[in-house]
């Protein structure tokens, strides 16, 4: 098929590699033109694995390529998929601002029918209002038809996600989009649910929401481990094993951040807001989550005493491994809070360094995990990357000032960390050692 991507963020980007690896031709559109300047050389303004090589395979047999101009996107395409940001405002609402412009951008360059498809995250009656602005300012009386098309893609683990869905959502009105999306995805042999426009749009929201309810409801109970002195490891596996809740997202920890979970809570809550029907359980998601990094703050006090002029070193920096993405990352908050209390940073992340350093000041950004332990007052991890559950710590607490260790991702074992020689906290981990 011939489809065209509005938008090359995340996203965008991965659905448009992935549907030209699927045979289709893909051109992906963007306002920012020394963005596609760069994707036409192949160069990936992210850090997603495996996207650089499928970029370049499917540019090599031109089934893939880039552009700046909307027309020729959309001239040369029968399926047309929204992908650009629906960031935050100041209330939690969605900006719907860059769907607007790209539905009328559309409408204004369609010379046949199309098939325009929702990818971005956007509220309830979105589609809606897509339809009405495209009727609006179609200049002839062109056939055209809205769908919503959720993406369910996990930073890191996207292309993976998008080749083997557990499921495909499709919302449309009309037979003839219901069959063409069908038949677009038909090459991945997932289950496909098939609904209507509203249904899938809140399909998405709902379920990042319940995925962030998991997380927040772990974090409270590894408070509740820690005053009992329970182990919410043992816990939380002892509840994943029922098939009705599932291991899934129940690593407790300083909270959860990116693109997606912090926006659509949200975004979900002023939905419901708008609905008249008050949604006092995501408040109390939102509100444990954000929690949860003042927790942290008070477990580095409570090891270190004094924290102003004590240098600590910070391992991770990235929402969570295998991205580079650091939109409200913990560890940025983090530690901001711990700069303001006088503490001087040195920190290393494999792939986000280069993104921290624009929105963090007076941070040393490090070559390697060593040089960030070295002359440390003490060691906090706040990413669960796995190259950092292979260090060396006889090396690390020889250059430590004190062999401390706050672990923010619980991804070491207390008892040997003890054997080791360290002063370990964890998340309502029970063996915390003592002075």
């Amino acid at each position: 098929m011939k489809i065209s991507i509005i938008g090359t963020g995340y996203v965008g980007l991965v659905t448009g590699a992935c549907l030209a690896d699927l045979g289709n031709t893909v051109i992906c559109a963007d306002n920012n033109k020394n963005k596609i300047t760069n994707l036409k050389k192949c160069i990936i303004p992210i850090y997603e694995p495996g996207l650089e090589e499928l970029v370049k395979i499917n540019v090599r047999k031109k089934r893939l390529c880039f552009t700046a101009d909307i027309k020729e996107a959309v001239s040369k395409s029968q399926i047309i998929f929204i992908a650009v940001g629906t960031p935050s405002l100041s209330n939690g609402e969605a900006d719907l601002t860059g769907v607007e412009n790209v539905a009328r951008n559309i409408a204004l360059n369609m010379t046949g029918y199309r098939l325009i498809v929702e990818k971005s995250t956007v509220p309830v009656e979105t589609g809606k209002w897509v339809k009405h602005t495209v009727s609006t300012f179609v200049k002839r009386n062109i056939d055209f038809d809205i769908a919503s098309n959720p993406e369910f893609l996990r930073e890191g683990q996207a292309i993976n996600d998008f080749m083997h869905p557990d499921r495909i959502v499709i919302g449309a009105e009309s037979k003839k989009a219901r069959e063409l999306m069908a038949a677009l995805y038909k090459p991945l042999n997932a289950p496909l649910v098939i609904t209507d426009i509203k249904s899938a749009e809140l399909i998405k929201h709902a379920s990042n929401s319940f995925l962030a309810n998991k997380i927040s409801f772990i974090n409270a109970i590894s408070r509740i481990c820690e005053k009992v002195g329970a182990d919410v490891m043992e816990v939380a596996f002892g509840m994943g094993m029922d098939k009705r809740i599932g291991p899934g997202f129940l690593s407790a920890g300083i909270g959860y951040g990116g693109s997606c979970f912090p926006k659509d809570v949200d975004a979900f809550i002023d939905i419901a807001q708008k609905l008249g029907c008050d949604f006092d359980l995501l408040k109390a998601v939102r509100e444990v989550n954000e929690s949860q990094k003042n927790m942290f703050l008070k477990k580095i006090k409570d090891m270190l005493w004094i924290i102003k002029d004590k240098t600590i070193g910070v391992l991770g920096l990235s929402f969570k491994p295998d991205t580079d993405d650091i939109r409200n990352a913990p560890s940025i908050d983090i530690i901001r809070m711990l700069q303001a209390e006088g503490a001087k940073i040195k920190a290393y992340d494999p792939s986000a360094m280069e993104k921290a350093a624009k929105a963090l000041d007076k941070v040393k950004f490090c070559k390697d995990p060593y040089e960030a332990c070295k002359g440390s007052d003490c060691l906090l991890i706040a990413t669960e990357w796995d190259e950092f559950k292979e260090l060396d710590f006889t090396r690390i607490k020889k250059m430590l000032k004190r062999p401390f260790i706050i672990d923010g991702r619980n991804i070491y074992d207390p008892a040997a960390m003890k054997k080791l020689g360290f002063m370990y906290a964890g998340i309502g981990r029970r063996a915390v050692t003592k002075k």
